[in-house]
């Protein structure tokens, strides 16, 4: 077998392609280019991102405005509900306010009755002393004879009262056309929630109730002489 020269395979060595060298142009170039993406990655990112963040913005403000506007107008139907009622009487006034929080339903019943002239010339037709005075259907007797079976007992019942005197209530019973009639309270009642729907407190003119309350009546409770509401004014502030 003949033997290869050094020298011969340093000459085959030599014949081998050598890899190509990048150019430096040619490094630049790629490097801008890269530069160039990455730039215009970063620039469409932000440029998303501020956009939904002022999307949100709008968004928040648009519903912090419909929450204002919904706001007022909630409030400015409320600053329209009456929140006094000054009953005018044969024998003076009494102002009275309205729990409508605690009792809507029934202060805008008897708010609608004020405004169709419902109340004007009704007479007081009960009259218990310690108890209540009630105007309105003379037929309605149910709460007022219950309440008057038991007053030989009043002093013997619990302290544990549901109400101060001086409410304003309505009865329970479902109130037909006219008769929406009105009791109110000049002693603690114990069961006054079990009797009436309490809507309002009687805040100026509790020596008017008590005149009323000391009128001579018969033995029905029926005042002897003639008291009565003349009229019923609403208002909002007083």
């Amino acid at each position: 077998m003949a033997r290869i020269k050094p020298q011969a395979l340093l000459q085959q060595s030599k014949k081998k392609k050598a890899p190509r060298s990048i150019s430096v142009a040619t490094i630049a170039l790629y490097s801008v280019v890269t530069v160039v993406m990455v730039f215009f990655l970063f620039a469409t990112y932000r440029h998303w991102s501020q956009r939904s963040v002022i999307q949100a913005e709008e968004g928040t403000s648009n519903f912090q405005v419909r929450v204002l506007v919904e706001d007022d107008f909630s409030d400015s139907k409320k600053s329209d509900v009456p929140r006094y009622a000054i009953f005018n009487t044969s024998k003076g006034l009494i102002t009275v306010e309205l729990y409508k929080e605690g009792s809507p339903e029934v202060v805008d019943e008897f708010i609608d009755a004020c405004q169709k002239g419902h109340f004007k010339g009704m007479q007081f037709q009960r009259v218990v002393k310690h108890f209540v005075i009630q105007g309105g259907d003379s037929e309605n007797q149910a709460v007022v004879e219950d309440w008057t079976s038991r007053e030989k007992h009043y002093n013997q019942l619990e302290q544990r009262l549901k109400h101060e005197a001086f409410m304003l209530g309505t009865s329970n019973m479902k109130h037909e056309k006219e008769g929406f009639d009105i009791f109110i309270t000049t002693a603690p009642i114990p069961d006054l929630n079990a009797k009436l729907n309490v809507f309002g407190r009687v805040i100026k003119g509790e020596d008017v109730v008590q005149e009323i309350e000391e009128v001579d009546t018969d033995e029905h409770y029926r005042p002897k002489s003639r008291i009565g509401i003349i009229d019923v004014t609403l208002k909002q502030k007083i």
